[in-house]
């Protein structure tokens, strides 16, 4: 891989827009390098590699601000320190795939309520969600 990337070609190479890269450069999640007089900023392997990482962490549920702190993680309580806010997620993506499955089953309850109604009956999810 080219050491020297242009905005446009690491956005492309991390998969990201390039909008998203200069928010990440505002927010202090990348490193913005000088730009030479009448040149272009250039980006380094390491400038990629840090992009895709929060891109990953991104995907996997992690706030910016958790993302900045898993960043500056280090040493040998990095993986303890990382480990308490894994278990943190993992439980609310328990408690929001227990939410998904309540919605799911009012959703099916819903269909079945709306398949059953005659065609100039009062459609029963209208009224529940006017009634909510």
């Amino acid at each position: 891989m080219n050491s020297a990337l242009t905005i446009g070609r690491l956005a492309l190479a991390a998969d990201v827009h390039v909008e998203t890269v200069r928010y990440y450069q505002r927010v202090g999640l990348l490193h913005e390098p000088e730009r030479p007089l009448g040149g272009v900023r250039r980006y380094e392997h390491h400038d990629l590699a840090r992009l895709q990482f929060i891109r990953r962490a991104k995907t996997m549920g992690f706030t910016l601000e958790e993302i900045a702190g898993l960043l500056q993680l280090k040493g040998k309580r990095a993986c303890a320190q990382t480990r308490r806010l894994i278990e943190h997620k993992l439980f609310d993506v328990r408690r929001k795939l227990e939410e998904l499955r309540r919605l799911e089953a009012e959703l099916v309850q819903l269909a079945g309520d709306c398949a059953q109604t005659p065609r100039d009956g009062h459609c029963p999810t209208l009224d529940f969600l006017r009634q909510a």
